[in-house]
């Protein structure tokens, strides 16, 4: 399994500093220890050189030179060092073997060797290079082999374990020493880089920040921007590149409130004025069809169409002009509204436009009240069985489902309305913005549907059901469709 990676700059840097500290310190201590090695061993070599074949000699005569004059038997054992070791070979076959013991002038003669020592002694070279050999009975050892006088193999050698001791010891203290620097240097590391990423800290939470505003509803004001640094680091870059980008947000937020502003004026400039011209050309095609007189059956099929298409183009004047006051924040009216009369009266005006279709209520045994505008409430449940009925075809059971339930986050209970058809679903590409204004599918759900509309139905829903605190969605696929509004209800 592999270790988690770290996520955070921060613990990165940190482990990096750490990881390279590390790996220094094993260079330096393994260069140290390597060195060391090397140095007491060349010593060791040196004592050799000076030991020669006199203690090797000495063990063919029991520790005695032949032709030591001196008095003492015991004279060239006493100038050797403790843990000294000497063999003569001959043939190949140890025939003397001794060992200076600590506290011991004479030499010892009955060394145990195996026959595995034995072999390993017999294939040293005799050349007088020292080389290392692991004794069975006495560990490490540097011995050195040289031909004898009498044809035979001289071997001495001195113990490996006081370098290997000083090594080892050397080993300890530099992991010892080399740990704590590590963990010193782990937790200054940290609280350094810590501090020096301070300014990155700072503009995250500015981001965050601007992150968690509704930048699409409208006047912004930005937070304030990311502290200044030096301009010479990339932390301070990084700031300063962060501020620049706040700045041009915030300017193109401006503008485009500014043009929106424009814009809503304009439409509801235009829908008040345009309401005036419509309602007068209705009313000249309805005192034309009040004619006494003869008229002939075209003009009156032309006056009719213009009086249906007056009507309908009032009714988008009149939802092109809500929608305006909706976005100006003009607020509504606040009364309560008995939500279950208001959804009886809309299903019957449905199944009066619609008797192709099935309608089915479902309604709660106690009446449900929300505060609102009664007027704007029932053109939200109109306009969603209207859309119902438009984009379904003939005989398509839709059920309206009123009930009650607990809230969200502040709001402590809700009313919702449901409206389920049956039908062909709404076209996947549009689900996504069906509640944004003039949007229409490119083949509706029904082709030969009648009256159709601007796609300004469903927005006005979105608008007042949002004007109101409450929520709508949608959840379709063939064969079922259904539109969900919430509202926070009365106490």
């Amino acid at each position: 399994m592999r270790p988690p990676r770290p996520r955070t700059l921060r613990t990165r840097l940190t482990v990096g500093l750490v990881t390279l500290l590390a790996v220094s310190c094993a260079a330096v201590g393994l260069a140290a220890v390597v060195e060391l090695n090397g140095f007491l061993t060349r010593r060791l070599d040196e004592q050799l050189a000076q030991v020669g074949t006199r203690f090797p000699e000495s063990l063919e005569h029991e520790g005695r030179l032949p032709d030591d004059h001196d008095g003492d038997e015991h004279a060239d054992t006493r100038r050797t060092a403790t843990g000294t070791f000497g063999a003569r070979l001959l043939d190949g076959t140890v025939t003397h073997k001794g060992l200076i013991r600590s506290g011991d002038p004479a030499a010892d003669l009955n060394v145990d060797l195996t026959a595995r020592d034995a072999s390993r002694l017999a294939r040293v070279p005799a050349d007088g290079r020292p080389r290392t050999v692991d004794l069975s009975a006495l560990h490490d050892y540097r011995v050195v082999a040289s031909p004898g006088r009498d044809g035979d193999v001289l071997v001495v050698g001195l113990p490996l374990e006081p370098v290997e001791a000083t090594v080892h010891r050397l080993e300890l203290v530099a992991g010892v020493v080399f740990g704590l620097a590590l963990v010193v240097t782990g937790v200054a590391g940290a609280c350094w880089v810590r501090w020096s990423l301070r300014p990155l800290s700072r503009v995250a939470a500015t981001a965050t920040r601007v992150s968690e505003l509704p930048l699409a509803s409208g006047e912004v004001a930005l937070p304030p921007r990311a502290p200044d640094t030096d301009p010479h680091g990339e932390v301070g870059q990084v700031a300063a590149a962060f501020n620049r980008m706040l700045g041009h947000v915030e300017d193109a937020l401006t503008k485009r409130h500014a043009s929106e502003e424009r814009l809503r004026r304009f439409a509801a400039d235009a829908s008040h004025e345009l309401r005036t011209p419509v309602a007068s050309v209705r009313g000249h095609a309805e005192l034309a069809l009040l004619h006494p007189g003869p008229v002939p059956p075209e003009v009156t099929r032309a006056l009719h169409r213009i009086t249906a298409e007056s009507a309908r183009m009032g009714e988008m004047v009149d939802d092109l002009l809500l929608l305006a006051r909706l976005d100006a924040g003009r607020p509504l009216e606040r009364r309560p509204v008995d939500l279950t009369r208001l959804v009886l009266d809309a299903v019957a005006d449905a199944r009066a436009a619609g008797p192709d279709h099935r309608w089915t209520l479902d309604l709660p045994e106690e009446p449900v009240t929300v505060p609102g505008d009664a007027h704007r409430l029932h053109q939200v449940v109109a306009n969603l069985l209207a859309n119902a009925r438009v984009h379904t075809p003939a005989g398509t059971e839709v059920t309206i489902t009123l009930d009650t339930g607990p809230g969200t986050g502040s709001v402590t209970g809700e009313a919702r309305v449901t409206v389920h058809d049956d039908g062909p679903g709404v076209p996947e590409d549009i689900r996504p913005t069906v509640f944004e204004r003039f949007t229409r599918a490119e083949h509706r759900r029904v082709a030969d549907a009648p009256g159709g509309g601007a796609g300004l139905g469903l927005s006005i829903v979105a608008a007042v059901v949002a004007a109101h605190g409450g929520r709508v969605g949608l959840e379709s696929r063939p064969g079922a469709t259904t539109f969900t509004v919430s509202l926070p209800a009365a106490p």
